[in-house]
């Protein structure tokens, strides 16, 4: 799926806005939702830190994953630091976004190649705890009856 974000400024320049499209039909955006963000709490946030600004741009209504949201942080920071009241219009397309996570490394790839021995793999190094009395081991008693006749090997039908 596509989506488009649309960030601009209000004809007073005084509130930023960010629309979210979707391509819900092959080539037509549909839209999605609005959020208007104060010019103070933007720039504040843009002082504090691209987290910051990303906490401070993700609502109930307009949550972009991460790798999104960040490209929407460096465009509000861009057009901050400018002066430049352009509107700036982000096109992002999941499919793009799968196929790049698919030509990463193989996780394969990180392991690394060490030769271990099977008797390494069974030694155990850990402590043996040394029991003062043993008699509380003998004496358990069970929540159910253990059968300790053996089996017979008729069939008991």
């Amino acid at each position: 799926m596509k989506q488009k974000y649309l960030i601009l400024k209000n004809d007073e320049k005084t509130k930023l806005i960010i629309k979210e499209f979707a391509e819900l039909d092959k080539e037509m955006f549909s839209f999605l939702c609005e959020e208007t963000f104060d010019d103070e709490s933007v720039t504040s946030a843009i002082a504090k830190g691209e987290d910051f600004l990303i906490q401070t741009l993700r609502t109930k209504n307009l949550f972009p994953i991460k790798i999104y949201a960040k490209e929407i942080a460096v465009a509000v920071t861009n057009m901050y630091e400018s002066g430049n009241d352009q509107s700036v219009e982000l096109v992002f397309d999941d499919h793009d976004l799968m196929k790049n996570e698919q030509e990463g490394p193989a996780a394969e790839d990180k392991i690394e190649d060490e030769v271990v021995e099977i008797d390494d793999l069974i030694e155990d190094d850990s402590p043996v705890p040394d029991y003062v009395d043993k008699s509380e081991i003998k004496n358990i008693t069970y929540s159910l009856k253990i059968d300790n006749e053996p089996a017979s090997t008729e069939n008991d039908d």
